[in-house]
């Protein structure tokens, strides 16, 4: 294939159709799939497909007998598809809020422990003095938001970055660290002690946050670092209530933040384990994409996420607190 040297200023010829195609393309791996999948016939996906790599002047995809695979070109032009589509979609969702008296819509994703304090006092703090705003909150591990975010499905993350791909293109204000604790029910047999070791935590059943997690390696580097086999008594899961209702009707025992199960501390029905644990998560903070500006309702629960995280948080050593830019 000739290389056009005006080949990426010919994008711009692009339509919302080729984009269409080409992620349905990346996703079903067969042009005859992604022509059904897009509502056209396969001689008019092929010819759209050519048009791509025609204006382009590279290879999206390979041709083998099992169907397509995506080239490194066609990768990047899928994330950067996937974030253009569902801009598109979101302006027609913010534009029908508009229209309905709505003054618009923000999408939030938030790991645990903000999620379970921090969030909720800005939510509320939003919806006092906006109520019409629609705020959609996704809580997950910190991968997967920022993938979301990256993909144009979330305005704002409170979470870590944990891989360079794709961190040149996000801002991150740091707000707070995050010590973990063990935490248990009221009644667990270890609670009744004066002190607890590391090798008493490996004789009881474990809560723990699925295998690919930041987290669940560090809680398997304690174990190994003293010595210790790792659990074999194990229920995974992300889940914070499902974690609080096993801590409450079981001697597991699990690793979370104490504010995550402030409420259960504070009427005793959960308790912290006397041990310093020695798991501490990075910083998390405030991640937006670069460069992108966030809708009217995203910016008032940004200033609302930042006021609200000042009031809560201690300022962290050596930084400036977060504001607004």
């Amino acid at each position: 294939m000739v290389h056009s040297a005006t080949g990426w200023s010919s994008a711009t010829r692009l339509k919302t159709r080729h984009l269409a195609l080409l992620v349905h393309l990346h996703e079903q791996g067969s042009v005859l799939r992604a022509a059904e999948a897009a509502n056209m016939t396969q001689p008019a996906a092929s010819k759209l497909l050519a048009e791509m790599e025609s204006l382009l002047g590279v290879p999206l995809f390979t041709r083998h007998a099992r169907g397509v695979e995506a080239t490194w070109y066609g990768q990047a032009l899928v994330r950067r598809a996937r974030s253009a589509l569902s801009e598109i979609g979101r302006a027609q969702d913010e534009i029908a809020a508009l229209r309905s008296g709505r003054m618009g819509q923000a999408a939030i994703g938030t790991v645990v422990n903000p999620g379970t304090h921090l969030v909720p006092q800005a939510i509320a703090a939003v919806k006092r003095d906006f109520p019409d705003i629609l705020v959609r909150v996704d809580m997950d591990y910190s991968r997967p938001l920022v993938s979301r975010l990256l993909d144009g499905q979330l305005d704002i993350v409170v979470g870590r970055i944990m891989d360079p791909e794709g961190s040149a293109d996000l801002e991150f204000e740091p707000l707070a660290d995050e010590p973990h604790a063990v935490i248990v029910r009221a009644g667990h047999p270890l609670a009744q002690r004066g002190t607890v070791g590391h090798s008493d935590l490996a004789d009881y059943g474990w809560i723990m946050p699925p295998a690919a997690s930041v987290l669940r390696a560090r809680l398997d580097a304690v174990f190994l670092e003293h010595g210790l086999p790792l659990p074999h008594n194990i229920v995974e899961t992300a889940s914070l209530p499902v974690i609080i209702h096993l801590l409450r009707h079981s001697d597991l025992l699990t690793a979370l933040p104490a504010e995550s199960v402030g409420p259960y501390l504070q009427t005793g029905q959960m308790c912290l384990l006397p041990i310093e644990l020695g798991v501490r998560m990075e910083f998390f903070g405030l991640i937006r994409r670069r460069d992108q500006p966030l809708s009217p309702g995203a910016e008032r629960v940004l200033e609302a996420l930042r006021s609200t995280a000042l009031r809560i948080y201690p300022p962290l050593p050596g930084r400036e607190p977060p504001g607004p830019g």
